[in-house]
């Protein structure tokens, strides 16, 4: 049977295949396998680059056929590495197979054969490709798919910095803000998280079946595998070091970056639910795409579906995420294979964060500003104003101040002619009670227009 979107089991691979085009080269099996072409390449070079009498430094003609089979590496270079573990039923060993097969007819390569993976666990190949997949899924997916959404942050942020909204506490009205301040806040908590993201070290080990270089000692003893290892992670890959491993590198960096994206999804769950009660009050209208529905029976409906399908994918990718944060640093002795199922799965939690900001990207580009309705809002709740009076009323030592404006505002509905009679018997200055009687729910907003701008 050929299996086509529509068959997937995962929608990441159906429905959605198309919007996750961009991390798939990196995370998927295909992915996987080029990384460890990628790391074989560079260990054998090196090798050859090491001083050893058996293995002379190669020719830039052979150098260049090496690295043309990773600049190289194809779909079906994938395929023929998979028909060969058929046979072998061990990945690792059948990505040494195809290298190995890719160097007849080139003498030096051909006699240098035997040190394709030589001293080599599995794990010296594996750990290494994981890093690799995941500090390109991070540079050119992750990172940028971040940016994007933080850039329509911060546009937001300014263009509705004077807009006045009225906040709700605990679902109450309170203190008004601005609509860019509320994006503002949002968008200085993403940029935190995101710098969490990057800084996250990307280790990686390569010193033998358990760590101690044994096998790489018992055909070199006088050789330093230690710096060797180091220089071909560092230089050669691009990754850090991990000096201490059992058969596997620990995971605890794993760990961290997918605790950081993690946490990062949970700030946008929170604005994803506060754009969709936006939305419910009326602050924001969404444009409308000609022929779409939103409703089978309800021709009106216009749902806030982007930020759902937001909401529901961050979701999924968090339990995911935090599966692979609380399994993966844990392996029994030296070694278990629990990881390396999970770690099979990497793709698919960080896939269901770039869809979920896509979607929550492309629901705020949908997004109109109804100032009409954040006015009228405002024009209700002249309660609010109760905080700016007894405010300045303590200022000015009256006592009892919270208590009179507790009892002339709390449940009650209150217009501006009741709170200017209130502000009018005041005991304060002339210019206090003068700018108290301009005063409006949609003009107190502090700092709020200074704060969004600044970001």
């Amino acid at each position: 049977m050929t299996f086509s979107t529509i068959s997937a089991l995962s929608p990441l691979d159906g429905r959605y295949a198309g919007k996750l085009s961009a991390l798939r080269p990196h995370l998927s099996e295909y992915g996987f396998m080029h990384r460890r072409v990628q790391v074989e390449i560079a260990w054998f070079i090196a090798l050859s680059d090491a001083g050893f009498d058996e293995f002379k430094p190669l020719s830039t003609d052979d150098r260049a056929h090496l690295n043309g089979l990773v600049a190289n590496f194809s779909e079906t270079d994938a395929l023929a590495i998979k028909e060969i573990e058929k046979t072998t039923n061990h990945d690792v060993k059948a990505v040494e197979y195809w290298i190995k097969s890719k160097l007849t007819g080139r003498p030096a390569l051909q006699a240098a054969a035997e040190f394709v993976h030589f001293a080599c666990t599995s794990e010296d190949i594996n750990n290494t490709s994981h890093a690799l997949q995941l500090k390109a899924a991070r540079d050119t997916v992750l990172l940028p798919g971040l940016d994007a959404v933080a850039a329509k942050l911060r546009e937001m942020a300014h263009a509705y910095a004077a807009v006045p909204m009225l906040s709700r506490t605990h679902g109450q009205t309170a203190s008004p803000t601005t609509v860019g301040k509320e994006v503002a806040n949002v968008l200085v908590r993403l940029r935190v998280a995101r710098e969490q993201m990057a800084a996250v070290p990307l280790l990686a080990k390569m010193n033998g079946a358990v760590g101690n270089y044994n096998a790489h000692l018992a055909a070199w003893p006088a050789f330093d595998w230690e710096v060797f290892s180091r220089n071909v992670v560092e230089c050669d890959l691009g990754l850090q070091f991990q000096p201490y491993s059992t058969q596997i590198e620990p995971h605890d960096y794993m760990a961290q970056l997918f605790d950081a994206v993690a946490r990062t999804n949970t700030i946008l769950i929170d604005w994803s639910r506060d754009v969709w009660g936006y939305v419910s009050l009326g602050y924001f209208k969404q444009r409308l795409k000609a022929g779409e529905i939103g409703s089978s029976t309800m021709p009106h409906k216009v749902n806030p579906i982007d930020f759902e399908n937001a909401e529901g994918n961050l979701g999924l990718s968090n339990a995911l995420l935090r599966h692979l944060a609380e399994k993966l640093p844990i392996s029994r002795w030296q070694r278990d294979l629990t990881d390396s199922t999970v770690l099979r799965n990497m793709g698919v939690a960080l896939g269901y964060s770039v869809l979920a900001w896509q979607s929550l990207l492309t629901g705020l580009n949908k997004l109109e500003l109804n100032e009409a309705a954040l006015a009228a809002d405002l024009d209700k709740s002249w309660e609010v104003l109760a905080e700016p009076i007894q405010t300045v009323m303590r200022r000015y030592g009256i006592v009892g101040a919270y208590e009179q404006l507790k009892e002339a505002t709390r449940g009650q509905t209150v217009n501006s002619a009741d709170l200017h009679v209130l502000i009018g018997s005041l005991a304060i200055p002339a210019a206090d009670k003068q700018r108290l009687l301009e005063m409006t729910p949609a003009s107190y907003i502090g700092k709020a227009a200074e704060l969004a701008r600044r970001v």
